[in-house]
């Protein structure tokens, strides 16, 4: 594994987004504006994922790979974060879950479980109606 930084972005329109009522405008790269009045608290608004199956998906993975053994550091770009957090969920080699992580602060250090194999990001209302998503970053920490 080498020392690294990623920056995500929210890059496809329809794949793994909450379309039931929301205007999504991508006025850029990095600044997608999703805005739903009746949108419920706990709904997965975007997912990415680190592994995916092409062949049902029809898109690639959108997430670095990351192990168990490293240390992280995540950091969320996007306006209203206190309306929304962003779930991370480990998968081992057999798609159970091996363990879930609440980002509840733009900024947060973590370090995924032992067994995992792969994950995903999910981008969740909180109680938001508006919002402009710009990235987020994942780095490896060093030592």
């Amino acid at each position: 594994m080498h020392s690294g930084k990623w920056k995500i972005y929210w890059n496809e329109y329809l794949f793994g987004g909450y379309l039931y009522g929301s205007k999504i405008t991508f006025h850029s790269r990095e600044d997608v504006e999703v805005e739903n009045e009746l949108m419920p608290p706990g709904t997965v608004i975007k997912e990415w994922y680190s592994k995916v199956n092409y062949q049902m998906m029809r898109t690639e993975p959108s997430l670095p790979i990351i192990d168990g053994e490293s240390s992280y550091h995540i950091q969320v770009n996007m306006s209203d974060f206190e309306s929304y957090l962003i779930r991370m969920v480990f998968y081992d080699r057999y798609e159970n879950e091996a363990g879930t992580l609440i980002v509840r602060e733009p900024e947060m250090d973590f370090k995924c479980p032992l067994k995992t194999y792969s994950y995903r990001v999910q981008l969740i209302n909180a109680g938001g109606t508006k919002m402009h998503f710009h990235s987020f970053v994942i780095t490896e920490k060093e030592g």
